[in-house]
């Protein structure tokens, strides 16, 4: 950790109400404290840290000037959520952050009544706070409602639809744009200062009602209003709010508190209507690493603060990602056809190898899944080869288009599905949980597992060649197993899995890169004196009913094993033992899947642990099936 400066104000701060009555001098000093508080915890845990050093200024005038938890503050993401921690009453848990048992680096309705709303998806923050406005108003009560949404949620098209509502609804809410890459606005200066405060200001919407009692009576009132707004919106930008009917102030500097709390408090003052205030900031501000970043520290690992060295460990071998993207591009210095399309993830996907390659053949849409999956689907429908690379946990908010435009249509979109199964430090929100259940419920799609990088390589291979109808693959984050790639992988056969070791008593079924962990069960239970089959099912749909049937019948216990939510492969495959009369014949059958809670964030294998899908719960589950003692007793014979 950094030494941190003596004798700090911010030591006194432990809610927003300690800011009450500070001067400006004082708010100025907390803010460059809490910017390195920020520094030096996420160096110590890893995090998102570019994004909240970009709303540090913000975030305390906001706190200074309004009154949470009473005053609703919605967090768009919530990336940019751990200075708002800091100040409200987690700061002695800040070097918790995404530590098991510890914050979440989201807004956390569980966490805090600081919290009113949790995020970590993108552009709901203008919707729920709509929503929080609207619960006021027919409560009868006061409050005030601010959200803010960063420039790149603002791609995505929940924003706007958010906006048109609350724009003809005009409820009073205040939405904060923290802009620090869209450029959509005129350049911060002092004139743009001056109009934004001159807007805001009492006097001058005493003058707009003025002006309004004198057009009305003679029918000139929506002119007037037109005029005045594209006058504003020639001198400030902003035209495109204004028609979604926000009051529109801005842009001003989101890192200068003398221009904040002024606007802030007029903001506040307003009794009508949405407000927009453009706050353009800085990602990154305040720490060299950071703003000369390339990513701004988006994302980091444990840091040395005096240098910005991350620290990463040798990889024993490829990510996932790296082995999806090295592949595609491979694939695609032979066909022209091949296109890859990601939603504001290129770096975290690997979509970014294809696209250094095939610049003009890779498309990032923004946060904009729905438009990314239709877009595939155009683009197959006119005889392109599209992927479409998201996260198991961004694709659901596309799954409307999945069915509507993609699986009714069979359009050969081939979805490659990153961040399969938990994820660790980002917890619930992220996980990739329920993949496997909602595509395997669509007609005609082909739903692929990788259990290896090698496995991952021949599914990206075997999608390029499905040209009747949509395939998905997934695969988790991370780290292989050393699984050597063969130069030119093969294609799989549409719907047959492989057995990965053979046995007698007990058979796995394993869907995913669970595979490994039970081949270290099949070790473990060797060592009891009971054989096990281990196969991988690689596919859910179609599933392989001849492999099934044959470890069926074959053995006296069946276990399936997945990365997914109840109601996914192993329901697959019970209902196929079901309609085959199979389950009457004495088999034992268990499905292992992840718990139906949505898991808190932790280390990877420490939530595997609490889900119960590492070896030694693979090898008691067998042992307790075949009726050898009860789970605890199993557990522990197979851990000695």
């Amino acid at each position: 950790m950094t030494e941190l400066r003596p004798n700090r104000l911010l030591d006194a701060i432990d809610r927003p109400d300690d800011l009450k009555g500070r001067s400006r001098s004082e708010l100025k000093q907390i803010a460059d404290e809490v910017r390195e508080e920020v520094i030096d915890a996420v160096s110590v845990t890893g995090g998102h840290l570019g994004s909240g050093l970009g709303v540090v200024e913000l975030t305390v005038a906001i706190h200074a000037i309004f009154d949470a938890p009473d005053d609703k503050l919605i967090l768009d993401v919530g990336h940019q959520c751990y200075p708002h921690k800091i100040l409200t009453e987690r700061r002695d848990r800040i070097r918790t952050l995404r530590q098991e048992d510890g914050l979440s680096g989201f807004t956390k309705r569980s966490e805090s009544e600081y919290d009113p709303f949790g995020a970590a998806h993108a552009a709901t923050s203008i919707s729920a706070g709509l929503g929080f406005a609207k619960s006021r108003d027919l409560q009868g009560r006061g409050n005030h409602v601010v959200c803010v949404i960063g420039d790149g949620s603002m791609s995505a098209g929940m924003a706007y639809e958010a906006m048109n509502n609350a724009g003809s609804d005009g409820s009073r809410m205040i939405v904060i744009l923290n802009d620090n890459d869209m450029s959509i606005a005129p350049p911060v200066g002092a004139m743009s200062h001056y109009l934004s405060k001159l807007v805001s200001s009492r006097s001058y919407r005493g003058f707009r009602k003025l002006a309004k009692s004198i057009t009305k009576p003679i029918g000139l009132d929506e002119p007037a209003r037109k005029a005045e707004e594209y006058l504003r919106g020639f001198a400030m930008g902003g035209t495109l709010f204004e028609e979604l009917g926000f009051y529109y102030i801005g842009p001003i500097d989101g890192h200068d508190l003398d221009v904040l709390i002024p606007i802030l408090e007029n903001a506040k003052a307003m009794k009508d209507g949405p407000i927009l205030i453009h706050a353009v900031t800085q990602k990154g501000k305040g720490y060299e690493p950071a703003e000369n970043s390339a990513d701004k520290y988006h994302g980091v690992s444990k840091f040395s603060v005096v240098t910005g060295e991350q620290s990463k460990p040798s990889p024993k071998a490829p990510a996932f990602q790296k082995v999806f993207g090295q592949t595609l591009a491979k694939l695609a210095e032979t066909d022209d056809k091949i296109c890859a399309i990601t939603a504001a993830m290129p770096s975290g996907t690997s979509s970014d190898v294809f696209g250094k390659a095939f610049p003009e053949r890779h498309f990032d849409v923004g946060i904009a899944e729905q438009h990314a999956v239709t877009f595939a689907a155009g683009l197959a429908a006119d005889g392109m080869k599209p992927f479409a690379a998201i996260y198991s946990t961004f694709l659901q908010r596309g799954y409307d288009q999945v069915v509507h435009d993609v699986a009714i249509q069979k359009l050969p979109v081939r979805f490659a599905i990153d961040r399969a199964g938990l994820v660790g430090a980002d917890g619930c929100t992220h996980a990739g949980s329920f993949d496997i259940g909602y595509l395997g419920a669509l007609p005609d799609i082909i739903c692929m597992a990788a259990s290896d990088e090698a496995e991952l390589a021949r599914m990206v291979v075997t999608a390029h060649e499905i040209d009747d109808r949509p395939s998905a693959f997934r695969y988790p984050r991370g780290e292989g197993f050393g699984v050597i790639i063969p130069d030119e992988p093969t294609p799989l056969e549409i719907g047959k899995g492989r057995i990965a070791r053979e046995g007698t008593t007990i058979a796995i079924l394993s869907y995913g890169a669970r595979l490994q962990e039970a081949l270290k069960a099949a070790d473990m239970l060797a060592a009891q004196g009971l054989s096990a089959t281990v196969a991988d099912a690689r596919f859910a749909k179609p599933l392989d009913h001849d492999l099934i049937e044959r470890l069926a019948k074959s053995h006296e216990v069946l276990l399936t094993i997945e990365e997914g939510a109840v109601g996914g492969f192993g329901s697959f495959t019970l209902h196929h033992l079901a309609e085959e009369g199979l389950l009457d014949s004495g088999l034992k059958v268990r499905s292992m899947h992840l718990p139906d809670v949505f898991q808190d964030h932790g280390k990877p294998y420490d939530m595997y642990e609490v889900a119960g899908l590492n070896a030694h719960h693979i090898a008691a589950k067998a042992i307790e099936a075949l009726g050898r003692g009860d789970t605890a007793e199993i557990e522990n014979l197979v851990a000695r």
